[in-house]
C-alpha cells in the first residue's frame, strides 16, 4: 500500500502536534527540561526569530517534526526532531533532516549544528549518513546532551 507522505511548513494549527511528538520522544529516553518547554510552548518564536519548523504528514496525520533554529548571524541549529512510534522505520527522520539541511542552505547558513545524546544510536547513525560530523561539545542548555555534530556547508 502506497503511503502519502509530505513534508510541510509549520502552521499554528499544528502547535499541539509539534509539542506532542517532541514530548513523546523526549520522555521516552530523558526528561523534559526548561529549554524544551520554552521552544515547545512557543513554536512561533522559532519562526519569528528567523527559523522554521517542518512537519511530516502521513496521510492526514502529523507524525514527525524538525526545527531549524536561528542562533544569530549565519548560525543555525537542527533541533526538535522526532517521529511518532507508528511512523518509525519509514525514513521520515532522514527526510526531515535532509529537508532541514536544504532550508539552511537556502538561507546561506555558514554553520549548521545539532545537539544529541550518544545513546540514541539510530539517530546518530542517520546524522552521520547525511554528512554530520562530531565536533567538540562546548556549553549546552540541556543535561541530556553529550554530543554536538556539525554539517559542513
Amino acid at each position: 500500500m502506497e503511503q502519502n507522505i509530505q513534508i510541510i511548513e509549520y502552521q499554528s494549527i499544528y502547535k499541539e502536534d509539534f509539542k506532542r511528538i517532541n514530548v513523546e520522544w523526549i520522555e521516552k529516553f530523558f526528561k523534559i527540561e526548561p529549554h524544551d518547554l520554552e521552544q515547545l510552548d512557543a513554536p512561533e518564536e522559532i519562526i519569528n526569530n528567523g527559523g522554521q519548523i517542518f512537519l511530516a504528514k502521513l496521510d492526514d496525520e502529523i507524525v514527525g517534526t524538525s526545527a531549524l533554529i536561528h542562533d544569530g548571524g549565519d548560525v543555525y541549529e537542527l533541533a526538535k526532531m522526532g517521529v511518532t512510534p507508528k511512523a518509525q522505520g519509514l525514513g521520515l527522520g532522514k527526510q526531515l533532516c535532509i529537508f532541514t539541511i536544504e532550508e539552511a542552505k537556502k538561507r546561506k547558513a555558514k554553520s549548521l549544528y545539532l545537539l544529541s545524546n550518544r545513546g540514541l544510536t539510530p539517530a546518530i547513525t542517520m546524522y552521520l549518513s547525511v554528512g554530520f560530523v562530531e565536533v567538540p561539545l562546548g556549553g549546552t542548555l540541556y543535561e541530556r546532551t553529550d554530543i554536538k555534530m556539525d554539517y559542513p556547508l
